[in-house]
């Protein structure tokens, strides 16, 4: 697939004479072991014993306790997660992920990408009688249907504002073919995991995340038309576009339209929503639930920006104006009136409706002529071929939801793991389980 190749001899060698220390790459016995998580490279002064220093490869990892990997090319043979830590006795089928790989997969309608995969998902372990066994999970989908040949341009020229150039800069080498690790495919493995995620989420908490688009190009839903705490999934995925409010959904198709029938693209936001949070979820000062939620929905292809609650409008009202006033509901539960805060303050679960939204850039690759390099320093123009997105955001909804997902679920496993393990103070705190039928916070979960 690649343009080069690697020699499955010895890796590297690099040897410094002027400070009197000796730096070797340990030399691997074949390609496999070149690409393992951890790399070990010997340190030895002159007359002194050497000592060994590891690298552990990063990138493709995801989660502290519910720990998510990824691998896979968008022409490889298969897009695959592996999901650690997940709890046993959770009831799991294919069925459950399929559902959400079918919302993310290609082909959909006309104004996504043509390519038509099944993405038929097989789970290949951690599963016995319909039960996780609290082994790892290993989920598979193959790829099916690959058009190597369309990208014989893109091998030798550089498509703008894609990651074609960067790869090469950082790596030497790259997987040509639909962009390998940098396309919108290796999101499978992330929308299988979120699938768990969000089925633990569901069955423990009873929390609820829902994503939907609220901006195609200069389409720009009106703030507060949609009502986040009435909002259904069956609204999102009444339309192709992924909008809940018919009239604003046929003004971004149209607008998807106009661009796509030229060759071009737009981008959008994705606006997301977790509902039935418990508090508490988050921790000081470099582990904020917003934090990580930030880095998780921005690791995703084509984000460009992140707003959490008031966002960038916050910055624009008086400390009264924006302050989120605390009153006591019917049930007895402390509460905030509004929520500019956007359900977390601190970086810990108020309990409020979490929500958020990420921008995505219009597509890169598109099929009007441009400017660019070549591989080897040449100016030249580019007619990208192969098939695309004209508009990544209705498919990037269930993209967004699993990334969100991954982060609640990781943050509860934490919370209960610290704050749960020995009795509550229950003038003070609540369960992040739901509480037995007829309690306050039961009553506001119903």
């Amino acid at each position: 697939m690649a343009s080069s190749s690697l020699s499955s001899k010895s890796f590297l060698k690099a040897v410094r004479t002027d400070g009197g220390r000796d730096i070797g790459f340990s030399q691997q016995s074949d390609l496999h072991r070149l690409c393992a998580r951890t790399v070990q490279i010997s340190v030895q002064r002159r007359g002194a014993s050497p000592r060994k220093l590891e690298i552990q490869a990063t990138g493709n990892n995801f989660g502290k306790y519910f720990q998510v990997s990824t691998s896979g090319e968008s022409h490889g043979g298969s897009v695959d997660c592996i999901i650690s830590g997940c709890p046993p006795r959770l009831p799991l089928s294919e069925a459950d992920v399929q559902f959400e790989l079918d919302r993310r997969r290609p082909g959909q309608s006309r104004i996504t990408t043509p390519r038509k995969e099944t993405d038929t998902c097989r789970i290949n372990s951690g599963i016995a009688d319909g039960v996780t066994t609290g082994t790892a999970i290993s989920i598979s989908v193959p790829n099916k249907d690959q058009r190597g040949h369309d990208y014989a341009e893109m091998s030798k020229a550089y498509r703008p504002s894609h990651a074609d150039a960067t790869y090469d800069w950082k790596y030497g080498v790259r997987s040509i073919q639909g962009g390998g690790r940098s396309s919108a495919r290796e999101t499978i493995g992330r929308v299988a995991a979120g699938a768990v995620a969000k089925k633990i989420l569901k069955m423990k908490t009873g929390t609820e995340i829902l994503a939907y688009v609220s901006q195609v190009h200069k389409v720009v839903l009106p703030e507060g038309l949609i009502d986040h705490e009435s909002v259904t999934q069956e609204q999102v995925e009444s339309n192709i576009v992924r909008c809940p409010d018919p009239e604003y959904a046929q003004k971004m198709i149209d607008a998807i339209d106009v661009v796509r029938v030229r060759g071009d693209s737009v981008g959008g936001v994705v606006t997301c929503i977790v509902r039935n949070v418990p508090r508490g979820l988050g921790a000081p000062v470099f582990d904020k639930l917003e934090a990580d939620l930030a880095k998780a929905v921005m690791s995703l292809p084509a984000t460009k920006g992140f707003e959490f609650g008031s966002g960038f409008g916050g910055t624009f009202m008086t400390g009264s104006e924006h302050n989120d006033e605390f009153y006591v509901d019917e049930n007895g539960r402390t509460r905030t009136r509004t929520n500019r805060s956007g359900g977390i303050q601190g970086g810990i679960s108020n309990g409020e409706t979490i929500y958020m939204r990420v921008a995505f850039k219009p597509t890169s690759t598109i099929s009007k002529k441009q400017n660019t390099v070549t591989r080897d320093g040449n100016e030249t123009q580019l007619i990208a071929r192969g098939r695309h997105d004209p508009c990544v955001v209705p498919r990037a909804v269930p993209m967004v939801e699993a990334m969100v997902a991954l982060v609640v679920v990781d943050q509860l496993m934490a919370h209960m793991a610290q704050c749960e393990m020995f009795p509550i103070n229950s003038s003070l705190q609540e369960p992040a389980i739901p509480a037995e039928p007829g309690s306050p916070l039961a009553a506001h979960l119903a």
